[in-house]
C-alpha cells in the first residue's frame, strides 16, 4: 500500500511539475523561475510541519494522519490547478508541502519501524522506495500524454482524483489503528528524542545526511545545463541523468544482498563517499560519455542508498518509541538543505558548484565513518538494546 501511496503521492505533488512548467509559466504570463520557485515554498513548509507531524505518528500512529495528508495533498493539486497567479500557486504548494511530510516516504517510514521487527524492517522499506521510485520514473510518458491531450489544469484534476480515491482508504485501510501502535510500542525499545538530540551520534548522522542531500539537490538542478555549457548536445545532456535513476534502483536492489553482510552504517559512508568522488572527478573528464556516465552514475548510487539507510541507521541507533520525531529532527536540516543549495549551486554556475558539492559529500561520509567505527550494528545482529519503551509510551 505505501508503494502505491507513495508513488501516487509523488507524481501527483511533485513529478508533474517539471512536464507542466513551460505550459503554466505561459498561461500565466510568469518566468520559469517563479514557477519552479513553488517546490522551494513547498520544502520550507514541510521543514517547519516535520517536527509537529512526527510528533503525532509518534503518539497516534500513521492511520488517520495518512489518510488526512493525502486528502490535503488532493486539495493542494485541485488549487494549483485553477491557479491564475504566484500568489494562489505559492498557496497550493504550502498546502502540498504539508500533504508530503504527512503522507510520504518519512510518515510511511514511521509507521512501518513499528509494525515490522528489525530483520524484515529494512526490506519493508526497499520494496516501498523501489516500486514508488520505479512509478515515479517510469509515469513520464503518461504525464506528458495527459499534458498534450488535456492541458495541464485538467492533468492537475486527474491527478488530485487519483491521489484522493487510492491513497485515502488505502491508508485508512492499511494502516493499524492507534489503538494498535500504542500496544506495539509499549513491547519496543526506543529512547526519547531529548535523549537522542544529547547524543554525539545523532548530529554526526545528521551532518552526514544532510551533506549528502545538499550536495545531490544542486547537481540534480543544474546537471543538465553544466553539461550544455561544456559543449554536450542538447541529447547527451538530456540522456545522462537517465543513469542517476537506474543506479538508485540498482543500488536498492544491491542492498538486498549487502545488507546481510554489511552494516548499513558501513555502506551509507560508501555509497556518499563514492557520490563525492564521482562530483570531483565530473569536472575532470571533459566531454568523454562513458566516464560522465560513471560520475553521474555515482551520484545515483549516494542517492539510492541514502533514503533506505537514514531511516535505518536512526531506528538501530535509536530505536522506536520515539523514531518519527528523532527522524524528523534530521529531516528538517534535510529540508533546509534541499531547498538552499541549488540556490548556491546556481550562484557559484560552473564546475565550482561540483568540486563544492563533492567535498560536502566527503566529509559527511567521514562523519558517518566515525559513527560506524564507534557504534558498529552488525547486520547479523539485533540493534543494541535501548531503554525500555513502556515507560515512554506511558509518559505519551
Amino acid at each position: 500500500m505505501f508503494s502505491i501511496s507513495s508513488g501516487v503521492g509523488y507524481i501527483a505533488m511533485i513529478q508533474i511539475l517539471p512536464v507542466i512548467l513551460i505550459p503554466m509559466a505561459d498561461d500565466l504570463g510568469v518566468s520559469r523561475t517563479a514557477i519552479a520557485a513553488s517546490s522551494t515554498v513547498s520544502t520550507l513548509v514541510g521543514a517547519l510541519a516535520a517536527f509537529p507531524v512526527g510528533r503525532l505518528l509518534d503518539r497516534f500512529g500513521g492511520r488517520a494522519l495518512m489518510a488526512a495528508g493525502s486528502g490535503i495533498g488532493a486539495v493542494g493539486v485541485l488549487i494549483w490547478s485553477q491557479a491564475t497567479s504566484p500568489v494562489v500557486l505559492y498557496a497550493a504548494f504550502a498546502v502540498i508541502g504539508m500533504a508530503l511530510v504527512m503522507s510520504t516516504y518519512e510518515a510511511a517510514f514511521a509507521v512501518i519501524v513499528v509494525v515490522d521487527d528489525a530483520a524484515h524492517r529494512d526490506r519493508t522499506i526497499l520494496a516501498v522506495t523501489m516500486i514508488a521510485g520505479l512509478a515515479t520514473y517510469l509515469v513520464y510518458p503518461l504525464l506528458g500524454w495527459l499534458n498534450t491531450t488535456y492541458g495541464w489544469r485538467t492533468t492537475l484534476v486527474i491527478l488530485a482524483v487519483a491521489l484522493a480515491v487510492t491513497s485515502v482508504p488505502g491508508h485508512l485501510w492499511a494502516i493499524p489503528s492507534s489503538a494498535v501502535h500504542r500496544s506495539r510500542v509499549r513491547t519496543l525499545p526506543g529512547i526519547r528524542v531529548g535523549e537522542a538530540l544529547r547524543q554525539r551520534r545523532l548530529w554526526l548522522i545528521m551532518f552526514a545526511f544532510v551533506a549528502q542531500s545538499a550536495s545531490v539537490s544542486a547537481f540534480l538542478l543544474l546537471v543538465i545545463t553544466y553539461l550544455r555549457d561544456i559543449g554536450h548536445s542538447e541529447a547527451v545532456a538530456t540522456a545522462i541523468p537517465i543513469a542517476i535513476g537506474v543506479l538508485q534502483v540498482l543500488s536498492r536492489l544491491a542492498l538486498v544482498t549487502v545488507a546481510r553482510r554489511m552494516p548499513m552504517t558501513l555502506a551509507a559512508t560508501l555509497a556518499i563517499g563514492i557520490q563525492g568522488i564521482g562530483l570531483l572527478v565530473l569536472p575532470l573528464v571533459g566531454l568523454s560519455i562513458a566516464l560522465t556516465l560513471l560520475c553521474v552514475a555515482a551520484v545515483g548510487l549516494g542517492q539510492g542508498v541514502s533514503v533506505i539507510a537514514r531511516p535505518s541507521i536512526v531506528a538501530d541507533g535509536f530505536g522506536v518509541a520515539e523514531f518519527a520525531s528523532v527522524l524528523a529532527t534530521i529531516s528538517i536540516p534535510l529540508a533546509l538543505a534541499r531547498a538552499g543549495s541549488p540556490l548556491v549551486g546556481t550562484w557559484l554556475a560552473d564546475w565550482r558548484f561540483l568540486v563544492l558539492g563533492g567535498a560536502v559529500a566527503l566529509v559527511g561520509s567521514l562523519a558517518l565513518l566515525r559513527v560506524h567505527i564507534a557504534h558498529p550494528v552488525h547486520p547479523a545482529e539485533e540493534p543494541v538494546p535501548l531503554p525500555d519503551a513502556r515507560a515512554t509510551a506511558a509518559r505519551v
